[in-house]
């Protein structure tokens, strides 16, 4: 226990500082700009928090409403999936504690939006990617896999036009978003398998 957690340390540390590599890809990414891109990256942005807190709420409104079942269980694995995630994104800003472009460097990063010192990881792309899992679990069709992911995806890069989460931030947040979705419905099975 204590080398795995010691392993997890070093790599976390790893990531508190900002690779060269990665510093001149995020510059690339966010000079290229233009007003139909800082529209389009706000939009994205912006669309998160509220998306987060529907997609659950909806499902699991819609099975109350419908006395169905298996949506309610589906909601109320989407809501402990976004539960987790905030849990353990929160967490790991502040033991992590890699300070976000634009305060790190700022001759090459303007911050395009406010937030707050951390960026390790991107809380927006976590919360992005844990509702696209959840809503792909909840409804395992390519019409809705697709949409969901690429509006996740588009999040990520989202935070990273704006100059506020290295790259590194961003797909980080990507893993432990759809990380804490696997979890919260697989969790789910494996309890409700034991207790048959």
């Amino acid at each position: 226990m204590f080398l795995r957690l010691s392993l997890v340390l070093v790599f976390l540390n790893f990531f508190a500082r900002a690779q060269p590599g990665e510093v001149k890809f995020l510059s690339n990414i966010h000079a290229d700009s233009s007003a139909g891109k800082d529209l389009v990256a706000d939009g994205l942005s912006a669309s998160v928090a509220p998306a987060s807190f529907a997609a659950p709420a909806a499902i699991l409104i819609v099975g109350l409403v419908k006395k169905d079942s298996a949506l309610i269980d589906k909601g109320i694995k989407a809501s402990v999936a976004f539960g987790v995630n905030a849990i353990v994104s929160l967490g790991m800003k502040y033991a992590v504690d890699r300070r976000r472009p634009f305060y790190t460097y700022p001759a090459l990063f303007h911050p395009k939006s406010h937030v707050g010192p951390y960026s390790f990881p991107s809380g927006h792309t976590s919360f992005a990617f844990t509702t696209a899992t959840s809503v792909t679990l909840s409804f395992p069709k390519w019409y809705v896999a697709i949409p969901a992911y690429a509006w996740a995806a588009g999040a990520g890069w989202s935070r990273m036009y704006n100059g506020v989460h290295y790259p590194t931030d961003v797909l980080m947040g990507a893993l432990l978003g759809t990380a804490s979705s696997f979890l919260s419905f697989k969790l789910e099975k494996l309890v409700n398998r034991k207790s048959h």
